[in-house]
């Protein structure tokens, strides 16, 4: 019998019977966070179903714990400033915004380490993929930080509230040019992904929706100087418009209005919470019948996850494993699970990117796309380079990401951009990589008496490894195979 089944037992037994159990519990933590820990899982294994996602969704957060960089409140330097700056200057401008990029990004890695909800971190993300925005084109490293905390302000709130702020958060005006969007002169770029990407879908309006809704945007934009949202009444095209039906004399809030009103805007958005959470392949009926709980909530993001994480599907045994974990996931679930010691996340930053999802940088409007896109034949190599490298036998249980040697910190410091942050960031980045360190025996504390490759096996993998760790194994050796089976790759 395992250590969290015998752990379980120990509950009475009318809450025995209606118990989440272990392999529950680690399917659930899983889903909702990044990784879980032996000792979260024996908690969660004595809860319902109910309880146990009831008591996710209560604690989630409104704000990061983590200190915000410093400079996050600093006034950006004007675009204007920008273009009469000498080449030099220009230069110096682009390599700071990429150092605070690279801050930026750190203390977001950060802040998913140490929060208290790995769920609100886990739904900034998907609104960040969602609501997609680059620091490539948006440049202003402070505007980014304003939208990572609109996000998660808003992740487990309202939809239609999210939506409403999004669309007039200077990351986003700049991102989809919505401040070149003027009266006689529209551009439709905003109005296009708010319907495509952000609400309806494909196939639910037209060109000429598009258009209008276009019309209706103009004189959406942005203060220069302080890069705060400004309204330009006289960039504001006042006639009436048409979208969807509705005809009137639009301004863009009531447009989002009449895309919250639409039916398939709950289902586009349940949809893409169902890939998220529970499988590649979603339910119609399922889909429908949570779309309309959602969509009568007035977009209560709260009720729409309590039924996706409630429904049979996402507890049934084809969902388990069904998931490709992403960068973040593998990197942030591993130093979790396994609670490494990390001091400066500064390298996990750099090796998220490697593996395919630099943070603040999506490759275009349509974010990462997730799922088997996730592993190709370089990624599939820096992932299983990864594990090799930090679960090292001998190297345990003091384990540096520094010892992957020379050639393995030249590989994360070759990520796009990075060469611009100088000498000191280089430096910045061996120092930090010393810092994380895997303790085996600390871990290993928290399974109550002897611990079997199968305890571990429960505790890291989603389904059975595809190649089995033999019993009489040394346990150090044991995580590292875990963590190298192919199975380890699947949430």
């Amino acid at each position: 019998m395992g250590w969290l089944t015998a752990f379980i037992l120990i509950a009475p037994f009318a809450a025995q019977a209606a118990a989440l159990g272990p392999d529950d519990a680690r399917h659930l933590l899983n889903r909702t966070g990044f990784g879980a820990q032996p000792r979260e899982i024996a908690e969660y294994a004595r809860l319902t179903r109910e309880q146990a996602v009831e008591r996710l969704l209560a604690g989630t957060l409104r704000t990061a714990r983590t200190p915000a960089p410093s400079w996050v409140d600093e006034p950006i330097t004007p675009p204007r400033a920008v273009r009469e700056a000498t080449p030099e200057e220009r230069k110096q401008f682009r390599a700071r915004e990429i150092r605070l990029g690279f801050d930026l990004r750190t203390w977001w890695l950060e802040e998913m380490l140490e929060t208290p909800s790995p769920l609100t971190e886990r739904m900034t993300l998907f609104w960040h993929n969602h609501f997609v925005s680059s620091q490539q084109k948006v440049r202003y490293a402070q505007l980014m930080y304003n939208q990572n905390v609109l996000l998660r302000r808003h992740a487990l709130s309202n939809f239609g509230e999210l939506l409403h702020a999004v669309a007039k958060d200077p990351a986003m005006v700049i991102y989809l040019d919505s401040a070149s969007n003027r009266k006689g002169k529209p551009n439709e770029n905003f109005a296009r992904e708010v319907m495509e990407l952000f609400t309806l879908g494909e196939g639910h309006y037209t060109e000429s929706d598009v258009r209008e809704a276009a019309r209706a945007f103009t004189g959406w934009s942005i203060d220069p100087q302080s890069a705060e949202f400004k309204w330009r009444p006289l960039a504001h095209d006042g006639g009436t418009k048409t979208v969807l039906g509705k005809s009137g004399n639009f301004d863009g809030d009531a447009v989002l209005d009449i895309l919250l009103e639409r039916p398939q805007t709950a289902e586009f958005v349940v949809t893409k919470l169902w890939r998220e959470f529970v499988s590649p392949d979603p339910d119609p009926a399922e889909i429908q019948r949570i779309a309309r709980r959602f969509h009568a909530s007035n977009y209560d993001i709260k009720v729409a996850l309590r039924e996706l994480l409630l429904t049979p599907a996402f507890w049934a045994k084809e969902s388990r494993g069904a998931l490709v974990k992403s960068p973040v996931d593998v990197v942030v679930g591993t130093m979790h699970s396994l609670d490494f010691s990390v001091g400066d996340p500064l390298p996990l930053a750099l090796l998220v990117a490697q593996l395919g999802q630099n943070l603040l940088s999506p490759p275009n409007v349509k974010g990462w796309p997730g799922g088997e896109a996730w592993i190709n034949t370089s990624t599939l190599l820096a992932r299983q380079a990864f594990a090799e490298r930090i679960f090292r036998a001998d190297e345990m249980p003091k384990v540096a990401m520094a010892r992957m040697g020379k050639s393995g910190v030249a590989d994360l410091a070759r990520v796009r951009g990075f060469g611009r942050t100088g000498e000191a960031g280089r430096d910045r980045l061996v120092r930090a990589a010393y810092e994380i360190q895997f303790d085996s025996n600390r871990w290993l504390a928290q399974f109550p008496g002897a611990v079997s490759v199968g305890d571990i096996e429960r505790v890291l993998l989603a389904r059975e490894p595809v190649n089995p760790v033999p019993t009489d194994t040394p346990t150090r050796e044991i995580i590292k195979r875990i963590a190298l089976d192919p199975s380890y790759q699947l949430k």
